[in-house]
């Protein structure tokens, strides 16, 4: 299978070797502190205010796949996305985005744990 993925804006993106350790459908997200620090109009989400609940306009989309790497959470993700203009594009904070209803089918094929590798370059692949 392929999919068209967006990653991770110039200063935020991460490459190398991961597992899939966890996924959740209709993930609630929680932008990290370093995010709110940058954005401070997402301090409504923050994890002290309970994040943003699961549905259409959650930036995790419909699916979110947990990359972690030496048994720690890396924040990165694979996920859905609302803003399916993005894909094919270097926008995002860090994760790895897919339409809705490819993070969908992913999810579905995915074992808990599964390795990834992300690699980083002009022609990357997720």
């Amino acid at each position: 299978m392929r999919y068209g993925v967006g990653l991770g804006r110039a200063g935020f993106t991460w490459s190398g070797e991961g597992v899939i350790q966890w996924k959740r459908p209709w993930p609630v997200w929680t932008p990290p502190a370093e995010m709110i620090a940058r954005q401070p109009e997402l301090e409504e989400f923050s994890a002290e205010n309970g994040g943003q609940p699961p549905g259409l306009d959650n930036p995790l989309g419909a699916r979110a796949l947990y990359i972690f790497q030496n048994g720690q959470d890396t924040l990165y993700r694979l996920h859905g996305s609302p803003e399916y203009w993005t894909i094919g594009r270097a926008v995002s904070s860090g994760c790895v985005r897919l339409i809705n209803q490819d993070i969908i089918d992913l999810y579905d094929r995915v074992s808990i744990p599964s390795p990834i590798i992300v690699r980083s370059g002009p022609r990357a692949i997720a």
